[in-house]
């Protein structure tokens, strides 16, 4: 069986973003949805409207984000709106906040928990999707990056919640720790089962904090920015980019796995392994 092709280059800026994606030989047709992370109001490591645009121009991409399941500057539509503008989102491109006006069910076939997920009602306007991904620490997920921007990144705010609590959304903080990495992995399939060949993915593995964009007081990054990834996979894309920070030789890297490992985080890609999103097994392959 071939393995899935991983792109990888060093310098981080946006023409390199642009030749990531160009190596997966992808077109991106019709209307097409760029998913980000809009970053909380008073985090300083989410990646800047600057590097993203060239990308975002080159497919004609409208940006794409849901609200949040709990109290910030990203819960309501007034607020997240508001973010956008401070960040500079709405300087750039199109935004849509997806589940602004309301939600729907899409199916999760082959899910280990989930039958179906709940995502912003726009989706249907898109015919194709483009996932930038910043790849860091994540206080629950252990690490975030392509699978977790599709998975609770496409959720609607009430579907976050059912994600989170493993259907419960009143566990949205209690639910069974792995069950939630398991409902990631189950909710990403529905998106790639969706966009199926016309999805692609990038991930920045830049301002490497062990906390995510969406803490408003995150830690200050530890380990060095290591570089831009693509894949058309992105449990390979996912599992590449661990492997690097395994393989890294900075001595900041030890919080960042350390983050990983407490929160069990290889285990959302061992379990969209498990139900066919993508493969562990992958080439990389340097540009």
């Amino acid at each position: 069986m071939e393995k899935s092709k991983v792109y990888f280059i060093k310098d981080i800026n946006p023409e390199n973003i642009i030749r990531a994606f160009d190596a997966l030989g992808i077109e991106l047709p019709g209307n097409v949805a760029v998913k980000l992370h809009s970053g909380e109001p008073g985090n300083q490591n989410f990646l800047r409207p600057a590097l993203m645009k060239s990308i975002i121009d080159k497919v004609g991409g409208t940006i794409v984000e849901c609200n949040t399941a709990y109290d910030g500057g990203r819960d309501t539509t007034e607020a997240h709106r508001k973010t956008m503008q401070l960040h500079g989102w709405v300087d750039i491109a199109e935004v849509d906040i997806m589940d602004a006006e309301d939600q729907m069910e899409i199916p999760v076939v082959g899910g280990k928990h989930l039958e179906k997920n709940y995502v912003g009602a726009t989706m249907p306007e898109y015919d194709s999707m483009l996932v930038l991904s910043h790849f860091k620490g994540h206080p629950m997920g252990g690490y975030g990056g392509a699978l977790k921007n599709i998975s609770i990144g496409l959720a609607s705010s009430y579907g976050k919640k059912y994600i989170h609590g493993v259907k419960d959304i009143d566990a949205l903080w209690t639910a069974d720790h792995d069950s939630f990495l398991e409902c990631m992995a189950d909710a990403a399939k529905s998106i790639v089962d969706r966009f199926a060949g016309k999805i692609a993915f990038v991930n920045v593995m830049a301002n490497m904090s062990v906390d995510c964009d969406c803490c408003a007081v995150a830690a200050d990054p530890k380990v060095a920015d290591i570089g831009i990834l693509s894949s058309l996979d992105p449990v390979a894309l996912d599992q590449a980019c661990i492997d690097l920070v395994y393989a890294s030789d900075d001595a900041g890297k030890a919080d960042l796995i350390e983050r990983i490992e407490s929160r069990n985080g290889v285990h959302t890609i061992e379990a969209a392994a498990a139900i066919g999103v993508g493969s562990r097994e992958y080439e990389l392959i340097e540009i």
